[in-house]
């Protein structure tokens, strides 16, 4: 269906470091918890300078927070980070990058580790697509949709096991409102976005309705976003029809999403039950070939239930079901071509128990069923289906100097072959099946220095089952420009992560330093043979071929370090109170590192994000918000001898204004924003379509966005 040759000068570089991220799962799990753990903790300090804890949603012990593993996005925060994806929208947070498959596909990358390596999870439950599969495919979420984003890390993390090695990130839309806001008459609430973008011609819109009284409450909502190619600081040459042959614009980066839910839920004295529905569709284009086009629907139905403060040694009950189908299409032109799909079911219960011996905790149950499948030309996995069983406690026990916390996973995985027997290359895919019994656990401890200081550490060690494609792969991926053929005989992925951190509040001023490190004895990567293949796997072809890969274990080392902070300059708790009320001048100040290398060749590995520092200052007055601040990332050099190249240093500036006015019972917040102020040409180290010898996809240009919240 696609040109192999345009592909492979895309992409030629993505063979070694997608097999990675899939495989750093189980790590990440452990060396994640500390940075985002006492970045999170200052975040949500009191203004009598005391670190204090915050409940999450992703964190099974409600109030009494594990070491605070998380950072989160919500509010105007939320509003003025988000874009068309959610890698994007992440992006830039300290520790977290994003693949970047132009602006309608991208995951988010946490310390280096992306693609299945990342577990994403819609309120707390499994998210399944074919996001993870390939960098082209999109996550079924529009951020304009989200309520909240928690990013989660640490011992808390091994309840969702599977690809959370490099973190999990948790989706929050309160489609199955776990309480009421209304009382016992009953009312409505709402939400309304509205927003237009210059870069990219974007319109969108969302609209969400919540209604009931103290006994039941149903939700609604709808999203829509609709955007032309993405404006970019110089000409590309573009093969589509009715297109020009060169502009400034991102070919076929067009896209058009629709999303839409219904959900309710029974409230009674010690919980609540609900369901939900929800259905996401887009059509957007692939970027790295110019005729491609991509039509996904994704259909999910959630059930949950809660009963809380029991008497007797169990005090809470929580148990989730979900299923979800998923699809998409490749097109080229308005033929179709490769069709991918995932079905699943993911079932989990979780119990939380009175104080033991002084620890306080929450043991649980989680099954997991997903059938793969992928028809067409491009169909280099097999049929497959996947099962997995899990038992996992996760503990905290408070001290006289702080808390220690501790969690644990033990899993059953089984995974099976198919075959394809109406793919186009049936051969490739014998029948087969393997099974593993992969254990983790992690270690952690909060130490209260005084009222303002804290030190945080976590140990781990994780073991991930290879997924499908890592045993059973046999033929071309084009989206990568590679010939990916699995290893059968894959054992488990083993790591052992350490990660130290220190926070710091005081008054408004606060800091956080996280450093990390995690050592995999068998780390599954995608290694070149030095061999070509073309599409019908022919080796060392005359013309152009795709890259030869074989998945095999490897030794490798990640380290890092994430840095983030606010000094209050003016208003209360600042140097100078010399303001009026309701005002005040913060900088908010980040950076992180990651160095990743592959032991056994003494190689870096690809697409690593480099050193990033930030400043934003914000103002604030009254009803009145401003904003001002650079993110620069300095070159990266640090690149494999072959298959990527280094890319250039950039600062990219942007600014925001906002004004909040009452319209009767409800309450507008206007804004707007500009995003690359400076029109800086600028292409991402972790991108696969801008570490290769042509780059296709730089970041956006400048772009405008408008738009109005109104909330009642």
């Amino acid at each position: 269906m696609m040109n192999i040759t345009s592909r492979h000068l895309y992409c030629h570089s993505f063979g070694h470091t997608f097999g990675r991220s899939f495989r750093m799962r189980a790590v990440s799990i452990a060396v994640a918890t500390l940075s985002f753990s006492a970045q999170h903790a200052l975040a949500q300090t009191s203004g009598q300078g005391q670190l204090k804890e915050v409940v999450v949603t992703g964190n099974p012990l409600g109030a009494t927070q594990i070491i605070a593993p998380t950072s989160t996005l919500s509010g105007d925060a939320l509003t003025l980070r988000a874009k068309a994806t959610l890698g994007e929208t992440l992006d830039t947070l300290p520790g977290v990058s994003s693949t970047y498959f132009g602006p309608n596909a991208s995951r988010p990358i946490i310390r280096g580790l992306d693609g299945d390596r990342i577990r994403v999870l819609q309120n707390s439950a499994s998210n399944m697509d074919a996001s993870a599969l390939s960098f082209d495919h999109a996550v079924p979420n529009d951020p304009i949709s989200i309520e909240r984003v928690e990013v989660l890390r640490g011992a808390a993390a091994l309840q969702y096991g599977g690809s959370a090695v490099g973190g999990v990130v948790n989706v929050i839309d309160n489609r199955i409102p776990s309480e009421s806001q209304f009382d016992a008459k009953g009312g409505v609430s709402g939400k309304a976005d509205l927003g237009y973008a210059t870069g990219n011609k974007e319109k969108s819109g969302a609209v969400l309705l919540e209604a009931g009284n103290s006994k039941f409450v149903i939700h609604a909502d709808v999203s829509a976003r609709k955007s032309d190619d993405v404006v970019v600081p110089i000409e590309l040459e573009c093969t589509k029809p009715g297109r020009p042959e060169l502009a400034k614009k991102i070919c076929n980066s067009a896209n058009n999403v629709k999303g839409a839910a219904v959900g309710g839920s029974l409230l009674f004295d010690k919980g609540y039950v609900g369901a939900s529905f929800s259905s996401y569709q887009s059509d957007y284009g692939t970027v790295a070939e110019d005729e491609v086009t991509i039509g996904m629907k994704s259909t999910r139905l959630a059930l949950e239930g809660e009963l809380r403060n029991l008497s007797g040694f169990i005090t809470g009950v929580k148990g989730q079901l979900s299923q979800t189908d998923y699809k998409h299409t490749e097109f080229e032109g308005e033929e179709a071509g490769t069709v991918f799909k995932n079905k699943g079911t993911d079932f989990r219960l979780t119990a939380k128990h009175a104080k033991l011996g002084g620890f306080e905790g929450v043991v649980g149950l989680q099954t997991e069923s997903t059938r793969f499948s992928a028809d067409g030309a491009e169909s280099f996995a097999p049929y497959s289906k996947t099962t997995q069983t899990a038992l996992y406690v996760v503990e905290e026990m408070p001290t006289a100097w702080g808390k220690i916390s501790m969690g644990a996973r033990s899993e059953k995985v089984k995974v099976t072959s198919l075959g394809n027997a109406g793919a186009a290359n049936p051969d490739n895919f014998p029948p087969g099946s393997r099974s593993f019994s992969p254990n983790s656990f992690a270690l952690g401890a909060l130490v209260k220095l005084s009222p303002a200081w804290q030190l945080t550490s976590n140990i781990a060690h994780t073991q991930r089952a290879p997924k499908d494609y890592e045993l059973y792969a046999n033929g071309p991926h084009i989206a990568t420009a590679a010939w990916e053929t699995g290893n059968s005989n894959l054992g488990l992925e083993k790591s052992n992560s350490l990660d130290v951190g220190v926070a710091f509040k005081q008054g408004a001023h606060k800091f956080a330093f996280n450093a990390y490190t995690s050592q995999f004895s068998n780390y599954i990567g995608l290694d070149s043979t030095g061999n070509t293949r073309n599409s019908d796997g022919e080796f060392n072809p005359a013309e152009d071929g795709l890259t030869d890969t074989v998945y095999s274990g490897v030794r490798a080392r990640f380290t890092g370090f994430e840095a983030s902070g606010t000094v209050r300059v003016l208003g209360a708790g600042g140097f100078s109170q010399a303001i009026g009320p309701d005002h005040s001048l913060d900088i908010d100040l980040r950076a992180d590192a990651v160095r990743a290398t592959n032991l056994t060749t003494g190689q870096a590995l690809p697409r690593i994000a480099p050193l990033r520092v930030g400043a934003t200052a914000v103002l604030t007055a009254g009803r009145f918000g401003a904003r001002l601040g650079f993110d620069h990332a300095t070159a990266q050099n640090r690149v494999p001898t072959v298959g990527q190249m280094a890319t250039p240093a950039y600062t990219l500036w942007n600014a925001a204004l906002t004004y909040k006015m009452k319209a009767g019972p409800s309450q507008l917040t206007w804004f707007a924003k500009v995003d690359n102020l400076t029109n800086k040409l600028a292409y991402s180290a972790s991108s696969i379509l801008t570490t290769t010898a042509f780059p296709k996809a730089p970041l956006p240009g400048r772009s405008l966005k408008v738009g109005l919240q109104v909330t009642f």
